[in-house]
């Protein structure tokens, strides 16, 4: 991989739902998420938790892990980072609905905390 290489929802492998007309929940957390902040250029450290009921597939671990490290040079904003990796993750796995939380470790005193959600139309 290399560290200067795009994150794309493409790059987020997925797998057949085991039990497809069955609702059920699947948390994700990821806490050693990292980016950079494009007014500081200082690394932004934070933990990214997905939310989502599968519908026909389910994402694949590693993918995730690797398509979440792309981000460790790039200067992105924790609202668009946090609005970028829903819009992925639901284009890859086309879930029935996806939340993503992301917080942030504090830095001068402030923490935030960015939460976005999808929910499929019927």
């Amino acid at each position: 991989m290399e560290p200067t290489e795009t994150p794309a929802s493409d790059q987020l492998e997925t797998f057949p739902n085991p039990r497809p007309g069955r609702e059920f929940t699947i948390e994700i957390v990821c806490p050693e998420f990292t980016s950079v902040c494009p007014k500081t250029g200082q690394p932004d450290f934070g933990t990214i938790t997905f939310t989502y009921t599968p519908g026909e597939s389910c994402v694949e671990l590693k993918s995730l892990k690797l398509y979440l490290q792309r981000y460790r040079n790039k200067g992105i904003f924790y609202e668009q980072v946090t609005n970028q990796l829903l819009d992925d993750f639901v284009s890859a796995c086309k879930p029935l609905r996806c939340k993503v939380v992301s917080n942030w470790t504090a830095r001068g005193g402030i923490t935030t905390s960015v939460t976005c959600s999808y929910e499929a139309k019927n």
